[in-house]
Order: structure tokens, then C-alpha cells, then sequence
């Protein structure tokens, strides 16, 4: 088979940047690892940047977010029995866009196969060859049967366990990681959201996030140890440990019900520089990876998915490489601050084992400066509706 953009990974990353690239009229092959079925399963965040709305929007699917969506000007944020808004649209001039990953991915599926896109799924043993020449090419395995693609570009859109970026020689990559000592507790259940808005919250027992899907499905999460699983935690341990980290006013109004799904997300920041290796471009999680409290891990995949799709577009339109060559660093440039705004978030809003009273006391300084000051809290704002591309 031939193509011109081979891309690595089935997920929102690697469907928008088909779906983008078809709009040009530039071929492309999506290869996934999973069935489509398995890929639709996984239950992900869905706090959308207007940049990734608008991206959307340029690959014709988003008929159903705009339907479906909760328009979000603001958020939430307590700490103890405290809590103050941080308006969006007043301090950065636009919302954010609630609207589940899953969902964003199901309709990257329907567009791309309305166009008679090439999809494969459950591939194996894949390998990239020749990454360094004008002639890539990728092999693989796909129920028994050998095949390959010859492409001008690969672009690793596989995930930080994939193998795009176990691809580039190690001479050549400098990986940054940083592994925060507990995870997310998150439970999704058929009951309304407790308010209109996210809660983000502090506590003296750990941080806790209120978030929803729509008026009758909530998603919520409580900090844990990383050494805890589901199964350590019932549903009424959970709604009992939540209750404990909201103020009481939102405990009032917070209706519990059984879980529909239970997991545990280990939270750490990764960076790997380079994100262009020759004629390979890394993608999102294959590239980077950020704690989800600053709601960035699919919207930092969007900007990359930008930059390489008006890079690709350049070349193929009048042969230039400009955008090509400064793919990676246009796109890091991006990535640290949104790592820096994930970090601060992270930081502000958790409880650390080591953490001492001094701390403490440090973390409500900077909360209650941030209430009262309308600079911190348009910073804030504009780094959580999303930076500019």
C-alpha cells in the first residue's frame, strides 16, 4: 500500500489529523493497535479548548458537540469551606466546551468513515524503516498477515507506550518526567452534576474535582495513594470521602448513586524533546503527557495536531518546508507552558505526603490570592481556556 501521511494510533489525535488532512485532499492510513470498539471504551476527560472547537469545526464534526456540549464561562474552586468563581469569558474572553473524549472520538470515527478513510485496526509488531530517507516505510502484522505501506511521513499519534517515539535513537531524544506520589480516584454515575460548573477543590484530606457529561451522567474524582486500586474503594467509601472535601452548601445539593465505572489514573508530567525525528512527527501522549487537573491532555494533543497539519499542508501545497522544519520546536514552545500551567495546578490544589504545615498555609495564601486578585485570576483563565496556537 502507499499513502503520504501513515499515521500511528486510532484515538482523537491521530482521527483529527486524518480527518484535517482530508479536508486537503492529502491521503493518509490510520493503524491502531486496539479494535474500534476498545478505543470507544475508554473513558477520558472532556473539558474542550475553543481551539480544539474550532479544529472540530474545520473537519466537519462538530454538528453533535455543538448540540450536545455544555458551554462552561467558568469554574469553581473551593478550599476548607470556601469557594469563589473564576470567570472565563470576563477575563479571557471565551469558555471552554464540556463534551466527552469519548464522544469527540465517536464522531472522528463517523467522519472519517462517511469518507471511506483507511483504517486498520488490531495491528501488530509495527515498525517504522527508513525514517531518515525520502522513503518510509512502515510494516505490520494484522490477524496473521504481513504488510507495509510506503508513505512520504509517519506521524506517532500511539501514545506514550507506543513505538513512534521508542523510534528515535536515544542520542537523539531528552525525556523530562516528573511522577506526582498519588492518583485519581474517578467514578462516573447515572445522577445529575452536583453544580453547572467544575469544582475544583481543597482539602485538608486531598484534592477532589466535580465534573460532568450531561444533565443525568457525573464524573468525579478524589486524590488517593498510588498504591490504592478500585476495588479497595466502595461506592459508599467514595461519596463519604467526597462529601468530606466539598464545602458543605455543595454536599446539600450532591446527589449519590452506584458507579457505572471505577478506575484509578496515576498522575505524572512528561516532555520528550524532540517531538520531529526526519520524516517522523510525534503527536500527544507520544510526546507528552500532563497531570489532568489543568484539563490539558487532549487539547495539548490539538495544538500538535494543528501545527503538523498546517505544516503538512505547506509542503504538500507548494513544496515548502519551513513549518516542517520547525515543527518541534513551535510545538514544545506550546507544550512547557501548558506543562507549567498542569504543574501549578497540581501543586496548588493537592495534598503531598511530605507536605508540611508551612505548606499548608502556602497553598491558601495563594488560593485566597487568587480570589481577590483579578490579574491572578485572568491568568488562570487564560491558560485554562487554552493558549493561543
Amino acid at each position: 500500500m502507499k499513502t503520504q501521511v501513515c499515521i500511528i494510533g486510532g484515538g482523537p489525535s491521530g482521527l483529527l489529523l486524518s480527518q484535517l488532512l482530508h479536508t486537503r485532499g492529502i491521503d493518509s492510513i490510520v493503524l491502531e493497535r486496539k479494535t474500534k470498539q476498545y478505543v470507544l471504551s475508554r473513558i477520558r476527560a472532556g473539558v474542550l479548548e475553543q481551539g480544539l472547537v474550532d479544529l472540530m469545526e474545520q473537519a466537519g464534526c462538530a454538528d453533535r458537540l455543538h448540540a450536545e456540549g455544555f458551554v462552561h464561562d467558568g469554574t469553581l474552586i473551593s478550599y476548607g469551606q470556601e469557594m469563589f468563581r473564576v470567570d472565563f469569558t470576563e477575563h479571557a474572553g471565551r469558555p471552554v466546551v464540556v463534551y466527552g473524549q469519548t464522544e469527540v472520538t465517536a464522531d472522528l470515527y463517523a467522519a472519517r468513515e462517511a469518507a471511506g478513510g483507511a483504517i486498520e485496526f488490531e495491528v501488530e509488531d509495527v515498525e517504522l524503516h527508513d525514517l531518515d530517507t525520502d522513503a518510509p516505510y512502515v510494516t505490520y502484522r494484522v490477524h496473521g498477515d504481513d504488510r507495509r505501506i510506503d508513505c512520504d511521513f509517519v506521524a506517532g499519534c500511539d501514545g506514550f507506550h507506543g513505538v513512534s517515539r521508542k523510534t528515535i535513537p536515544t542520542k537523539d531524544r531528552k525525556e523530562f518526567e516528573k511522577v506526582y506520589p498519588f492518583g485519581w480516584l474517578g467514578i462516573l454515575s447515572e445522577t445529575p452534576p452536583v453544580n453547572d460548573e467544575l469544582i475544583y477543590a481543597n482539602s485538608p484530606s486531598g484534592f477532589a474535582l466535580c465534573s460532568m457529561r450531561n444533565d443525568n451522567l457525573s464524573r468525579y474524582y478524589i486524590q488517593v495513594s498510588m498504591y490504592d486500586s478500585p476495588e479497595d474503594w466502595s461506592d459508599a467509601q467514595f461519596w463519604a470521602e467526597l462529601k468530606r472535601r466539598l464545602p458543605a452548601d455543595q454536599v446539600g445539593n450532591l446527589v449519590t448513586g452506584p458507579s457505572i465505572e471505577k478506575s484509578i489514573a496515576p498522575l505524572r508530567s512528561f516532555v520528550c524533546e524532540t517531538m520531529r525525528w526526519h520524516r517522523l512527527f510525534l503527536c500527544g501522549d507520544a510526546a507528552h503527557i500532563v497531570p489532568p487537573t489543568g484539563a490539558k491532555g487532549l487539547n495539548s494533543a490539538a495544538s500538535d495536531v494543528h501545527y503538523l497539519f498546517e505544516a503538512l499542508c505547506d509542503f504538500y501545497k507548494g513544496g515548502s518546508t519551513a513549518r516542517i522544519d520547525a515543527y518541534a520546536q513551535t510545538a514544545l514552545a506550546r507544550i512547557w507552558k501548558v506543562s507549567r500551567f498542569s504543574w501549578w495546578m497540581s501543586s496548588l490544589l493537592h495534598r503531598f505526603p511530605e507536605q508540611s504545615e508551612f505548606d499548608s498555609r502556602m497553598q491558601i495564601a495563594e488560593l485566597e490570592f487568587l480570589r481577590s486578585n483579578r490579574a491572578a485570576q485572568a491568568a488562570m483563565a487564560q491558560n485554562y481556556v487554552g493558549l493561543p496556537y
